[in-house]
């Protein structure tokens, strides 16, 4: 009898989450990822701030199932029929979860790109990373006496980002440099809406406002930024001249419907029934980030980890005729750390700040990231930089440089 055939496409936390359900079953799994690695997306800023290496928080997908037979890896894609088109040869599938996430979307300004980087994947915290220390690097040579960095959007990667920065030049760095004086940097937080994190409640959102400034962190609201250049961006009436422009603010759906035909939603998000299943395609779910799942209570679930690891376990048991329901999240809470000792939590009705939440916040992202090694690395850089107030991966790397 012919195995069933399961492509998941997507090695993130979803669709590393449906391959983990179906390791004992009798079906061919195939997943598609155009990079080899799975990302652990909530410390990707810290690369991006030279707090950790690259290494510590991917993994290589290979690797991660190199014990469950029935996986096989490719990279991407396209969709016909009921066959996966990738880079280099196609896969016919009984049974398709598309997992791929969501890229930055820049409200219909594209060209914006060309001067402002998003935090979506490695090659992006790397050239963050870079750009950051080229403008200390640049200050020290030429003889300017303050540079701006600017990070636009005030979620949770916002403030972590801007967090981060501001530790970077307030702490780590003055004693590098003997020309320039990197706490003299100017550090913009740029939010259109009226708060920081507006996901939390209003009492977190004023705290995180609070440590920021206490950190240095100007942070600017209620005006939306209208154009980007490479020279800096303007909100208004007002030019921040900056060379280093951290797009934090919009996301927008991979073409997901496009491949599948399927509909979608503003963001660019696959409309998706109470099973996680594209109507009218009874074969076919999309999960996490890129799909657009309405909750009981009305609301659309948001794009978080927690989401994309839950719906992927409950697609796999659907696959295994395990879970005959519909999908339910359970909000396990949201996090969002600003610095040293600095964090919020919200579960529920409990709310916590300051070190209590900073100490959680490290427990929960240590516990959730892949493998051991990252684990215990993560954790002893974690207390290096805690202890000697420096860190150790600050590197810059071009491609293609006569060192």
């Amino acid at each position: 009898m012919e195995r069933t055939k399961v492509v998941v496409v997507g090695g993130g936390f979803g669709g590393i989450a449906v391959a983990k359900q179906l390791r004992n079953a009798a079906f061919d799994l195939t997943i598609i990822d155009r990079q080899n690695h799975h990302l652990f997306q909530p410390l990707l800023y810290q690369v991006g701030t030279a707090g950790l290496s690259p290494a510590n928080i991917a993994w290589p997908i290979r690797s991660i199932f190199r014990k469950q037979k029935n996986v096989r890896v490719v990279e991407s894609i396209d969709v016909v029929g009921k066959v996966v088109h990738y880079n280099g040869g196609e896969e016919p599938y009984d049974v398709l979860v598309v997992a791929t996430g969501m890229t930055h979307g820049w409200f219909g300004n594209s060209d914006w790109a060309e001067y402002a980087i998003g935090l979506k994947e490695l090659s992006e915290a790397t050239e963050i990373r870079n750009r950051i220390l080229e403008e200390f690097e640049r200050a020290e040579t030429d003889g300017t006496e303050k540079i701006s960095l600017v990070v636009i959007g005030g979620g949770p990667t916002g403030v972590e980002m801007a967090g981060s920065i501001a530790e970077l030049a307030r702490r780590i760095l003055p004693d590098d440099f003997r020309s320039f004086d990197p706490e003299k940097t100017e550090i913009f937080l740029i939010e259109a809406g009226s708060r920081l994190l507006s996901g939390f409640h209003e009492e977190l959102g004023a705290r995180a406002l609070s440590d920021l400034r206490k950190m240095g962190v100007t942070v600017l609201f209620g005006q939306p930024v209208t154009k980007i250049d490479a020279d800096g961006l303007e909100m208004g009436d007002r030019r921040i001249d900056s060379r280093v422009v951290v797009w934090a603010a919009g996301v927008s759906g991979t073409p997901v419907g496009k491949w599948l035909n399927a509909p979608i939603d503003r963001q660019g998000r696959v409309l998706v029934d109470g099973h996680c299943q594209v109507p009218f395609m009874p074969d076919v779910y999309v999960i996490g980030d890129v799909a657009a799942f309405k909750a009981d209570d009305g609301t659309m679930l948001p794009g978080v980890a927690s989401v994309a690891i839950q719906q992927g376990e409950f697609v796999g048991r659907r696959i295994l005729g395990t879970d005959g329901g519909t999908f339910v999240y359970h909000d396990p809470g949201s996090m969002a750390t600003i610095g040293r000792s600095k964090a919020v939590v919200e579960r529920g009705n409990l709310r916590l700040t300051g070190l209590m939440a900073w100490l959680a916040w490290l427990f929960v992202h240590l516990i959730k990231l892949m493998g051991s090694r990252n684990r215990v690395m993560v954790f002893i850089q974690w207390v290096y930089s805690y202890l000697s107030y420096q860190r150790g991966a600050r590197l810059i790397f071009r491609s293609g440089r006569r060192e």
